[in-house]
């Protein structure tokens, strides 16, 4: 690639991670990915996020990127063609949503080939999707669809971390083996197929550009970060990253903070000519 860097593909997370507080691109981190792109380097956006959501993100900056997206049960190359799907089981899909559908305190949310589906309305999720305008529709908890499902996933009213981990724990002594449980940020708990994650997801978009694992840098600040950030070459954590991230992953570096730009600084002092 250059010189400077053994490196010639960049991942990274979204919330947390790449967007500010306010779940946008500074200006700094657009201007930063332009000239990432223009070097030659190989850019992917890798979230939990929606495609679709992430795909306006992706016009917003303005180069040509492949999506990670649902933490890995979807990936997108630079053309928005489907490179790689991996659903939740659909016998699985309505007794998942049974755990959770009498409890009040909780939202359920299902990732649907193109929709985002909710069982109830949410307000302060607006926040989140203000740069890509994606929003979601209602669904009825009790006779929810069951294929197409990159991902079923929990919040809860008051964003209590404890009250999710115990969803948590229910559903990995249920589902252990059969489903990849996660959280994305303390107050948001994920449900995948098994062998979903964005670690395989990432070897996916390296291996069709004839590299390899080692070729990635990648940085995230969640859980459902733990597996990219392990079987990238390198694997940097975020200063704001979950406690639980930092103890599973005690040897990779640690930068600043997402309101700090901190991936967008990495990326100019380490990899830019």
């Amino acid at each position: 690639m250059n010189a400077k860097t053994p490196y010639s593909i960049v991942a990274s997370d979204l919330d947390g991670t790449l967007l500010a507080p306010n779940h946008q691109l500074s200006d700094y981190t657009k201007k930063t990915l332009k000239t990432l792109s223009e070097q030659g380097f190989t850019f992917i956006f890798a979230t939990g996020r929606h495609h679709i959501d992430v795909a306006g993100i992706r016009q917003n900056v303005g180069i040509p990127a492949y999506m990670i997206t649902s933490n890995g049960a979807r990936v997108h190359d630079q053309n928005d063609e489907l490179m790689y799907s991996n659903n939740v089981p659909s016998s699985l899909v309505q007794k998942v949503i049974d755990l959770a559908k009498n409890d009040d305190s909780l939202f359920i949310h299902l990732y649907r080939n193109e929709e985002w589906m909710l069982n109830k309305h949410d307000a302060t999720l607006a926040k989140f999707h203000d740069e890509s305008g994606f929003s979601y529709q209602i669904f009825d908890a009790n006779s929810a669809p069951t294929e197409g499902i990159a991902k079923i996933f929990f919040t809860q009213t008051e964003n209590d971390h404890e009250y999710l981990v115990t969803l948590e724990d229910k559903l990995n002594q249920l589902f252990g083996d059969e489903l990849n449980v996660a959280f994305s940020t303390p107050w948001c708990l994920e449900v995948m197929a098994a062998d979903v994650s964005k670690g395989e997801a990432l070897k996916v978009v390296a291996e069709s550009l004839g590299k390899s694992l080692q070729d990635c840098i990648a940085f995230g600040d969640g859980m459902n970060d733990a597996e990219m950030l392990t079987m990238a070459g390198k694997g940097l954590v975020m200063a704001d990253a979950h406690i639980k991230v930092k103890q599973a992953l005690p040897h990779n570096e640690i930068i600043g903070s997402n309101a700090d730009d901190a991936v967008a600084r990495y990326l100019k002092e380490q990899l830019l000519t």
